[in-house]
């Protein structure tokens, strides 16, 4: 049997999974301190306060800073039909036991791949906690363990250091830097590829 059909069967195993996945609803995750769920309309304002700090736009590549209102709304009115799609799957981080958002965490998918793209964001008096490895963690640990994903990249901003560390705390190694790729508030900014493969994934310990 050539590589090539060894590949193709590989995706099509893939393909028939994801489907499966995307077929039904989108998942809640729970960790021991988090709970990974859907955003719902009721987290909106909050939503907005908290993204909405400068600090946190200011080490994001796409969060807006004024947020404006109504986006938040917007933003989470596209989820049920992203994750319908195959497209994304958007969550909401929130404390296991008082469902107060602390963030949110996504994977955006390239089927044909088998690969993701993980996102994540933190506010800021969540910070220094380990939240975001957490997250990041239970939602690698889906992508590969669930969905079957081959490959799951992530991309900070060069001086994002904290982020470069959540990445390499989930196995990531660094692939790349693209140089002046991003445009943030008229200053450039060099971007840092990292990835880790499915063979390489072990959850970082608790």
């Amino acid at each position: 049997m050539s590589e090539g059909s060894d590949q193709g069967g590989e995706l099509a195993g893939f393909a028939r999974r994801f489907a499966e996945c995307i077929a039904g609803p989108r998942p809640v995750l729970e960790t021991a301190r988090l709970r990974l769920r859907p955003y719902r309309v009721a987290d909106a304002p909050e939503l907005q306060r908290l993204a909405g700090d400068r600090r946190i736009a200011a080490t994001t590549a796409t969060i807006p800073h004024p947020y404006p209102d109504g986006a938040a709304e917007a933003f989470i009115g596209l989820h049920e039909a992203q994750w319908q799609q195959g497209t994304h799957l958007t969550l909401a981080i929130a404390h296991r036991d008082s469902d107060a958002l602390v963030g949110g965490v996504g994977l955006v998918f390239e089927r044909d791949h088998a690969r993701a793209e993980l996102g994540y964001w933190i506010a800021v008096p969540a910070w220094g906690q380990g939240f975001a490895t957490e997250a990041s963690a239970a939602l690698c640990g889906y992508g590969f363990g669930v969905l079957g994903l081959h490959r799951i990249e992530a991309r900070h901003l060069a001086g994002n250091t904290a982020s470069g560390a959540v990445m390499a705390k989930l196995g990531m190694q660094p692939e790349g830097r693209l140089r002046g790729h991003v445009v943030k508030w008229s200053e450039r900014h060099d971007l840092v590829i990292c990835a880790v493969l499915a063979t390489e994934w072990k959850a970082p310990p608790r």
